[in-house]
């Protein structure tokens, strides 16, 4: 079962500020420098390539097989689901540690 301890979202505006103020740069210029990036992720994603960024994680277009689901009104009825194109991203090894030690240390505090 996966448990999210933390409900804080980061907003792309959240985000710029925080680098803005680690780095001491412009929110303007961080804001096109990421503005840019996402605009590169999804120009790529859309041609059909991956992303990978070493100990980040992986970016990917999968196929989503179609299949059959169930209206919640009338269960009696199959709904064929088509298959679609989705983006999957796989987490990187550091990613996976960092985010596996802090919510150990969020459930040893909450806890």
């Amino acid at each position: 079962m996966v448990t999210m301890l933390k409900k804080n979202t980061m907003t792309k505006k959240k985000l710029i500020n925080s680098i803005s103020q680690d780095k001491g740069i412009h929110p303007n210029d961080v804001r096109h420098v990421i503005q840019a990036f996402l605009d590169k992720i999804t120009d790529s994603l859309s041609q059909g390539e991956r992303l990978e960024f070493r100990e980040f994680g992986v970016f990917e277009v999968v196929t989503r097989k179609q299949k059959i689901g169930r209206n919640p009104k009338n269960a009696a009825v199959p709904i064929v689901i088509p298959s679609r194109l989705a983006v999957k991203f796989t987490p990187g090894k550091r990613m996976r540690q960092v985010v596996e030690a802090e919510q150990l240390q969020l459930s040893k505090k909450g806890g």
